[in-house]
């Protein structure tokens, strides 16, 4: 069964082809995603590998965690599931626009 990895402390100039070339000292990596800011484009210095047994997900831990790379030590542990967030904005004031009582009752 397939184990996805969290990779952290990442160089911004680290590309996912590193990150691969990397893992797969390790083992077989399924899948290698960089997370990209949205707005700018730019790495936000997080990954995700996903490895192809958790024998090689352990094998990747052990190794390359508190490495160096491009200058800083990677954080590799096993990455937790999202937490259910609520989606929007949340609501809040009324955008300015008063109270909202009638004005033809004065």
């Amino acid at each position: 069964m397939a184990t996805k990895l969290y990779v952290g402390n990442l160089s911004f100039g680290t590309t996912e082809s590193d990150l691969r070339r990397l893992f797969e000292s390790c083992g077989t990596v399924g899948s290698c995603t960089l997370i990209m800011d949205k707005f700018t484009g730019k790495s936000r210095g997080f990954a995700f590998v996903e490895m192809s047994s958790s024998e090689e997900a352990q094998k990747a831990i052990a190794t390359l965690h508190g490495k160096d790379c491009d200058g800083r030590a990677l954080t590799v542990n096993e990455a937790k599931p999202r937490e259910g967030r609520p989606r929007g904005g949340g609501g809040g004031g009324g955008g300015g626009y008063g109270g909202g009582g009638r004005r033809d009752r004065y």
